[in-house]
Formats: structure tokens, sequence, C-alpha cells
């Protein structure tokens, strides 16, 4: 047998954006402004649930695990896309790259199960309101996020054995912004069809199962909400659906466009454009959908902001008055 002589490849190049030259500090600027605006907004989601008493609902406590598995996937993948852009591409470990794609599907995973999750709260809520409080407990809440997270590691870690089973030799670029399944593969030079294999087993019951229940749900939803004769009910009903049915049709339909109906061997460029609103439009917008439609959580930001000014002034107006007595003595 003949041994062959081949490099084995332990760090990946990533072009990121490719050379942007004088756009290099806007892009970096909007990558940065966009990083943070998404942390702060699903923060201030999880922060508000907390403190708000109206608020500590099963809905809402759904919608805080969404907002910190977006936090989780933001923080992934932004700060590196921050790095490429100003340095025009960089080096990454093989390990760190999986690590960093792990976090991706376990993130992946558990925000398709939340949003699932959300739309059969809101099915008990509207379509069988006598028995929502019966079924939905605190402690059936609990055991659902449990599985929603757990799910999404656990799963996560089949497609990372079958990862680390490949073995890549050149070359060792990848045209992307951050560390993808696909691209990934397209640099192995062993037998990715078991890798394949369990990608597709993964993304078709995450996608398409989830989508579909939800579609089911929402259905029944909107038939139930036809048959309510007050019209402030039915107002009340369909603003808090469609908030999530927005975040709904934006996450599945990049997803899916991504990974679902875009095969591997496409435009890693198209692919590239896709992902910038799975990666940036989604996470961001999340918060601001549901903190504009949902009058709970209006309500909730305008009597923290009445709260932060009315103790802002009270101090101000102490301080006033303990200088003018100082200036009396």
């Amino acid at each position: 047998m003949v041994e062959k002589n081949q490099t084995v490849v332990t760090e990946f190049f990533l072009l990121g954006f490719g050379d942007l030259q004088d756009l290099k500090i806007p892009v970096f600027v909007f990558l940065l402004i966009a990083y943070i605006m998404t942390v702060t907004g699903n923060a201030l989601v999880i922060v508000l649930v907390m403190v708000s008493q109206n608020l500590h609902s099963p809905m809402y406590i759904f919608l805080t695990q969404l907002s910190l598995s977006e936090i989780l996937f933001t923080s992934n993948i932004l700060p590196g896309m921050l790095w490429l852009t100003l340095v025009g591409g960089g080096k990454i470990n093989v390990i760190e790259c999986f690590s960093h794609l792990y976090l991706l599907v376990v993130c992946t995973i558990t925000q398709c199960l939340l949003l699932t999750t959300m739309s059969f709260d809101r099915y008990l809520a509207i379509c069988r309101p006598l028995h929502y409080t019966i079924i939905m407990t605190f402690g059936l809440q609990l055991q659902i996020v449990t599985i929603c997270w757990s799910t999404g590691f656990t799963l996560s870690i089949l497609l990372l054995v079958f990862l680390y089973k490949l073995e890549f030799c050149g070359p060792d670029t990848i045209n992307h912004f951050y560390c993808d399944i696909g691209p990934v593969l397209e640099l192995s030079c062993t037998d990715i069809s078991s890798v394949k294999l369990v990608t597709s087993m993964l993304s078709t019951p995450f996608l398409v199962c989830p989508f579909g229940f939800i579609m089911g749900t929402y259905i029944s939803i909107f038939h139930t909400i036809m048959k309510i004769s007050s019209s402030i009910r039915r107002q009340k009903a369909f603003s808090t659906c469609s908030s999530h049915l927005t975040v709904v049709g934006l996450y599945f339909g990049s997803l899916s466009s991504i990974y679902l109906f875009s095969p591997i061997s496409s435009s890693s460029n198209t692919k590239k454009n896709l992902s910038i609103i799975y990666i940036l439009v989604t996470p961001l917008f999340n918060p601001i959908i549901y903190c504009l439609r949902n009058q709970d959580i209006k309500w909730a930001i305008m009597k923290y902001i009445h709260i932060i000014f009315c103790t802002w002034k009270f101090q101000r107006n102490t301080n006033l008055r303990t200088q003018e007595k100082s200036i009396q003595n």
C-alpha cells in the first residue's frame, strides 16, 4: 500500500467580507452597533420580564429564553465578524471552528423548539382558555424550557462527533464570515455522507415539523379569534399572535433558505448574503417586534422610564435643596 503524502489542515482561513478597503470602518461600526443593539434589546426583554409582575406569564417566560438564546447566538458569531472585518480575513483553529458551529446548532435547535412552544402556548390561551391555567403550570413551563435547551445541547453533540471524524488536507479557505456546516464540509478530503445524513436528520425535523405545527396551531387560533364577539378582545388577540407570527416567518424563512432549500454546492456568496438576515436581522428585530407590537411590554417600558425619570428628578431636587441650605449656612 502506497502512503499518500497529505498535509493535515489544523487551521482554516475565513475570508470574511473580503477586502473592503475604504468600507472597512463603516462596516465595522455598523456590525458593532447591530451587536450592541441586539444584546441590549434582548437583555431588556429579559430584565423587564424578571422585574414586572404582570409579565410573569408563560408566554413571556418563553420569550426570555428566546432572547437568551439570541444573545448566545449573536455573541458566538458577531465578535468574530467584527475581528474579520478589521483584519480583512483571518485564521481560526479547527477545534475552535467546530466549537462555534456546535453553539450555532444548539441555538438553532433551541430557538425552533421555543418558537413552537410559544405557538402552543398561544393556542391554549386562545382556543382552550378554561384549561390554560390547569395545563400550563409553572412546573410544565420549567420542564418545557429544560427540554428545549437540553435537546439543543444533546443533539448537537451528535453532529460534533461526526465532524471530528473528518480530515482536512487542503484547501483551507472558507468563503464565509463564520464557520458554517456547508463551507466546512466542502473542505473535507474524506467521505462526508455521514455528516450530511446527520445534518438532514437534524434540519428536517427541527425546521419542517415545527413550522408545520406552528401553522396548524395558528389556523385554529385565527378560526377561534374570528368567533370572538368583542372587537377589543379580538384586536388584543391578533396583536399578541401577530408579533409571534412575524418572528416565526422571519426566522424560519431565513433559516430554510440557507439550510433547507439551498444545497451545499450553491454559491457561497449567495449563502453569505442570506446569512446576513439570519445572523443580524432576525436577532435584532425580535425584541423590537415584541416591544413595539405588545402592549404589556410597552406598558412595562413606559412604567420604568417614568420611575427612572421621577427618581432622577427627586434626586436632583434633593441635591438642589442641600446646596441651598449649605449656601444659607
